[in-house]
């Protein structure tokens, strides 16, 4: 029986994790091609800051090599990038003028850096934090100049502005808020994240928006002007002010976007033989970008690739557990709490810990831990589940491991060793 032809366009974590789950469930099934527009095969993005920090090499975070797709026969084109989908044709044209046919066709492809729309925007050494390339130049940059200005205080930012900083540049992060990983954070973690920052020589400009990059007089950057007027010398900038979807391929095939292409809980776009998944996709009006709800949605996808077609994504819960330069975060639900809810923390300065519970109607809504996260995901099962916490509301604050009922029930799940079956 012949093969039918499935194309992936773009080869990033969660397409290519779509393609693991779709060769489990049929192997047999799908002749697969897949083009990505880096000169890479798969890697795993999130651990470019390692790399940047000097912590890791860009091979060690390659997820699937060369190897990998040989053995599962996969044809991967990499640096090449789709410039067109002919869907009357079935068709998808790359740049060099390389097509491909599809009877299912696999759009996973990402996004792109916000850079914001100012005078000098496109100078020399002003860079996006996306990829491979990135890092590479921000690494070189690094190795000849000395300032750095990284524009956003989000992760990708403090990731950014600590990988310059460990590298000997002298670093300061410009935020437009009034606090670091305003959407992960409460504001008194966001001060503890900022001053343990502050004390590895990082620089914070906080409430302030870039008006202006201003020319060296040769195409390259030499500085920030901030709206107050004060101008920061810069070698380097590094945008990390957000992302969009990449929507412009499927725009121009006719797909529906709307901040993402928009696809159903089959992860279908309009046209029933192209899907989307990841940070180019909406989804019920969201466009996920951690990485448990792309997998979600790659499990899905697969399992409707494989025509068994009786899955279904209805979203994700979302929770937040990051690593921002060795201090552990964690955040989910409601953190900040309103007037109606019940707030509980407990901070320990001097060993660097901080938590926050809100509970609102007898149930956990949310939390915020900082320096100490292992409980994490205990917070986060109450949360999703909106189980009633009175049984355990005396231990809340201090985790799962000293709760009596939790510990039963968890050797109850437990499953018996060797020796207490052959007993």
């Amino acid at each position: 029986m012949q093969k039918l032809k499935l194309v992936m366009v773009g080869n990033g974590m969660a397409g290519v994790r779509t393609l693991e789950e779709l060769l489990k469930l049929a192997p047999e099934m799908y002749q697969i091609t897949v083009f990505g527009a880096e000169p890479h095969p798969n890697y795993n993005r999130i651990m470019l800051s390692p790399v940047l920090a000097g912590e890791q090499n860009f091979e060690d975070i390659i997820l699937n090599d060369l190897a990998w797709y040989r053995d599962h026969g996969v044809t991967l084109h990499t640096g090449k990038r789709i410039v067109k989908i002919d869907r009357r044709r079935c068709r998808v044209i790359a740049e060099d003028g390389t097509e491909a046919e599809y009877d299912r066709l696999l759009l996973a492809t990402g996004s792109n850096p916000v850079i914001l729309p100012i005078p000098g925007s496109q100078l020399g050494g002003v860079i996006g934090y996306r990829d491979i390339a990135d890092t590479r130049q921000m690494m070189h940059t690094a190795s000849t100049h000395r300032h750095a200005v990284v524009i956003g205080g989000g992760l990708l930012g403090l990731e950014a502005a600590n990988g310059l900083k460990m590298r000997g540049m002298d670093v300061t992060v410009v935020h437009i808020g009034k606090a670091l990983l305003d959407r992960q954070l409460d504001a008194t973690a966001a001060r503890l994240l900022q001053d343990n920052l502050e004390q590895r020589g990082i620089r914070f400009m906080l409430s302030q928006v870039t008006t202006q990059l201003l020319d060296d007089g040769q195409g390259q950057v030499a500085a920030v002007r901030l709206e107050s007027g004060e101008a920061l010398p810069a070698d380097l900038v590094v945008m990390a002010a957000g992302v969009r979807p990449r929507t412009d391929l499927a725009e121009n095939a006719g797909l529906a976007c709307n901040r993402g292409i928009l696809v159903s809980d089959t992860l279908q776009t309009y046209d029933p033989k192209i899907y989307a998944i990841g940070e180019c996709a909406n989804h019920r009006g969201i466009a996920y970008g951690l990485v448990a709800p792309l997998f979600e949605q790659a499990r899905v996808c697969a399992n409707h690739l494989a025509m068994l077609g009786y899955s279904r994504y209805s979203g994700s819960t979302i929770s937040t557990k990051l690593k921002v330069t060795g201090i552990d975060l964690f955040s989910a639900g409601d953190f900040k709490g309103n007037d109606d809810s019940e707030i509980i923390t407990l901070s320990d300065p001097e060993a660097g810990i901080y938590k926050k519970l809100v509970i609102r109607n007898g149930a956990l809504v949310g939390a915020c831990l900082y320096g100490e996260t292992h409980d994490g995901p205990w917070y986060f099962e109450l949360i999703r589940t909106g189980r009633n916490i009175d049984t355990v509301r005396e231990y809340l604050m201090f985790g799962q491991a000293v709760c009596p009922s939790e510990n039963a029930a968890s050797e109850r799940n437990r499953a018996p060793t060797l020796l207490e079956e052959a007993a």
